[in-house]
């Protein structure tokens, strides 16, 4: 499937993109590219395989959670650049 110069400007304005010829040219080749590399994916024989979500096996990086105590409210507030009472004070920002 080709598309046309004139099929790009009509996704532009559908779009609300303004493009120039230049770019309309550049848009137009680059998914002429990307059809046709789907079209010869479609051409492969895919009976039996199994859908995948990934091309390698992902596995969890994270590490285990661990119940470890807090650091406190004195300590954790030796880090604030303005505290008061047992809170952070921040700059007002709703009026």
């Amino acid at each position: 499937m080709k598309l046309s110069a004139q099929e790009i400007e009509h996704v532009a304005h559908l779009a609300r993109l303004e493009i120039t010829p230049k770019e309309k040219e550049k848009f137009t080749a680059q998914l002429n590219d990307i059809l046709g590399y789907i079209d010869k994916l479609n051409e492969l024989d895919t009976q039996g395989v199994e859908p995948m979500s990934h091309a390698i096996a992902v596995t969890n990086a994270f590490r285990e959670d661990k119940v470890l105590d807090s650091i406190g409210t004195a300590k954790t507030l030796t880090n604030a650049p303005d505290a008061r009472g047992e809170f952070f004070r921040v700059p007002k920002i709703i009026d």
